[in-house]
């Protein structure tokens, strides 16, 4: 009697071709999707990288058109010294350096503002100018015109207040755009705002002097009491 050997069915299935592709396939289409992201990811970091250097007193033989003052500065100090932006960079935004409130001890306030400066509006190579600032307080993340160029600028000061009073002088700065936006710096908040300064119109902010009071050594510190700022034209020949 011939024997009948029935076919014996492997317990693992075989893989068809065209599942191994189509696996291969998905595999592939996940790496490349990957590679993309991080792609993209490097992408966005290189253009987050920004280069901010001190001009200082390097360019202060650039030309002005104009100072461009207030009429609310406080009494106290000296004018210190001028910076300018190089050629052709213009103030795209600003930072500034304040105390916060002392509580009972010895307010100052604002005590620093930073011009940052650029060409053609570009930011990632960025200069900027501060001329001689108090020793108080933290500086501020910086703050730029959504287009354009600073033109104009207001200043918040606490007036004298005798001579028993705790002085703060300047407080706070508001700048212009010439995008038409109102940038406000978060200084502190005694004093009032006095008039604008005038606009500089076709150009914009290119530099800035401040008016300072030493530190007093254990006497009332009222730090930056006045700022000036200098007014270019937007085509240098």
């Amino acid at each position: 009697m011939a024997l009948i050997r029935a076919p014996i069915r492997c317990c693992s299935p075989q893989l068809r071709p065209s599942r191994i592709l189509s696996d291969t396939r998905v595999r592939m289409w996940g790496l490349l999707a990957t590679v993309a992201s991080l792609a993209v990811l490097s992408l966005g970091v290189c253009e987050e990288k920004v280069f901010l250097q001190r001009a200082g007193t390097a360019y202060n033989s650039r030309k002005y058109r104009s100072e461009l003052n207030v009429t609310n500065g406080e009494r106290f100090g000296t004018w210190t010294w001028p910076e300018m932006c190089p050629e052709n960079y213009f103030a795209v935004g600003f930072s500034v350096r304040v105390e916060s409130k002392q509580y009972g001890g010895d307010d100052t306030a604002l005590n620093g503002i930073r011009l940052i400066c650029s060409k053609d509006e570009n930011r990632n190579f960025l200069y900027y100018v501060e001329s001689h600032t108090g020793h108080f307080g933290e500086w501020s993340h910086p703050q730029y015109c959504p287009g354009g160029v600073l033109t104009s600028f207001q200043l918040r000061v606490e007036s004298y207040r005798g001579p028993l009073g705790d002085d703060t002088a300047a407080n706070n700065i508001k700048f212009r755009c010439s995008s038409n936006p109102t940038l406000e710096a978060p200084g502190m908040s005694w004093g009032e705002y006095g008039y604008w300064s005038q606009d500089c119109l076709g150009g914009g902010i290119c530099g800035i002097e401040t008016k300072m009071e030493e530190y007093q050594v254990g006497l009332d510190d009222t730090s930056l009491n006045d700022v000036r700022m200098f007014c270019c034209d937007k085509h240098e020949q």
